[in-house]
């Protein structure tokens, strides 16, 4: 019998919530997180940013034109988080914020040219480090279908429809 099935017939493989945690996973995924965020961290300290930032203008920079309510869903934090940051970053020149045009409730949110280039930057970093531990075409695509099994089952389509088309412009 195989040791993954145990004794009561489950898949120790797919059942973990008895099984012993996944400590080396986690570690190495705290420790690959780390040095991931890293880079744009030194870059963000010098313009007095922290990660909020970056995270607010990765997405804008990846999606012009999109409203408050949709960047409030993508990050899962409270409007009241968002405002501070945003306000930030708008009044330091990185994003503009306008009304929508069909609606006039909506703010909708666009990168300057000079917020384009910082989360330019720091994706392109981002994307060195990636390089580096993939080693070519099929383990791209292999790491892919992971990540997103790492995410909660009821958000994957809706990750995975904002991924499509979704290209930061250079």
């Amino acid at each position: 019998m195989s040791e993954a099935i145990s004794q009561s017939g489950v898949d120790a493989r797919t059942d973990k919530a008895g099984a012993d945690p996944a400590y080396d996973l986690i570690e190495l995924f705290f420790f690959a997180y780390r040095d991931f965020v890293s880079d744009p961290d030194r870059i963000l300290a010098e313009y007095g940013f922290g990660r909020a930032h970056h995270r607010v203008l990765h997405f804008v920079a990846r999606r012009p034109g999109m409203n408050i309510a949709e960047l409030l869903d993508i990050l899962k934090i409270t409007k009241q988080s968002l405002n501070r940051v945003l306000k930030e970053l708008i009044d330091k020149g990185y994003i503009v914020q306008q009304t929508g045009q069909s609606d006039r409730r909506q703010r909708l949110l666009w990168p300057t040219d000079q917020g384009r280039a910082l989360a330019l930057r720091m994706a392109r970093l981002q994307t060195r480090r990636i390089a580096r531990a993939l080693p070519g075409g099929e383990a791209e695509e292999a790491v892919m279908e992971f990540l997103i099994g790492m995410i909660d089952p009821l958000e994957r389509a809706k990750v995975r429809k904002r991924l499509a088309g979704a290209k930061m412009p250079e």
